[in-house]
C-alpha cells in the first residue's frame, strides 16, 4: 500500500510538472523554468540521498527492544511524549525528517509516536527558534512555542484515538 501511495503521488506531481512547464512553454519561458529545476536539483539531491542514507540507517543501528520501549506500539503517552520532543529536534524540510520518520516506522515506532515526531517538528524546531528570536523577538517567539507546546502530544493521542475508532492495528 505504502509504494502504491508513493506511485500516485509520483504520477500527480509527474502530471502537475508537465502541465506547469506546458504553461512555461506557452509563455516561452520553458527554458528559464527547466535551468531553474536544474538548479534546484543539484541543490537539493545530496540533502535528500544523505536523509535516505540516515534513514535507512536508525532501522540497523537502533536494537529493536530500545524502540519497542520507548517509543514503539506498548509505549503509549511516554512514547508520544518522546516522539514530540524528538520531532523538535529533527533537521531541515520534509526531504530530511519525513524519511527519517519512515525509518523509524520501519522499525517499529507506532504511528500516534510518528505524528507526534512529524508535529514536534513542524512546531518546535529547535533549529528554527533562534531564527525565529532574532527575527520575532524573544516575546513573541516564546509566546509562540508555548502556544503550541501542547499540540504534538495532543496530535499523537488523537492518532491513537483515530486508530482505535477505526480499530486499525
Amino acid at each position: 500500500m505504502k509504494n502504491n501511495s508513493m506511485m500516485i503521488t509520483t504520477v500527480v506531481m509527474a502530471v502537475m510538472s508537465a502541465a506547469a512547464l506546458f504553461f512555461a512553454y506557452q509563455k516561452g519561458k520553458h527554458v528559464e523554468a527547466l535551468v531553474s529545476a536544474k538548479t534546484l536539483t543539484i541543490q537539493v539531491i545530496p540533502l535528500i540521498v544523505f536523509a535516505l542514507l540516515l534513514a535507512g540507517t536508525v532501522p540497523v543501528i537502533l536494537p529493536k527492544a530500545v524502540i519497542s520501549n520507548w517509543i514503539g506500539q506498548e509505549s503509549g503517552f511516554k512514547g508520544i511524549l518522546i516522539g514530540s520532543a524528538a520531532g523538535a529536534f529533527l533537521p531541515g524540510g520534509p526531504f530530511v525528517t519525513l524519511p527519517i520518520v519512515m525509518g523509524f516506522l520501519k522499525i517499529g515506532t507506532s504511528i500516534p509516536v510518528a505524528v507526534a515526531m512529524i508535529t514536534g517538528w513542524a512546531l518546535f524546531s529547535i533549529a528554527r527558534f533562534p531564527m525565529e528570536v532574532g527575527i520575532l523577538g524573544p516575546k513573541l517567539a516564546f509566546i509562540r512555542l508555548a502556544s503550541v507546546l501542547v499540540l504534538a502530544p495532543l496530535s499523537g493521542l488523537i492518532a491513537k484515538l483515530i486508530m482505535q475508532v477505526l480499530r486499525i492495528t
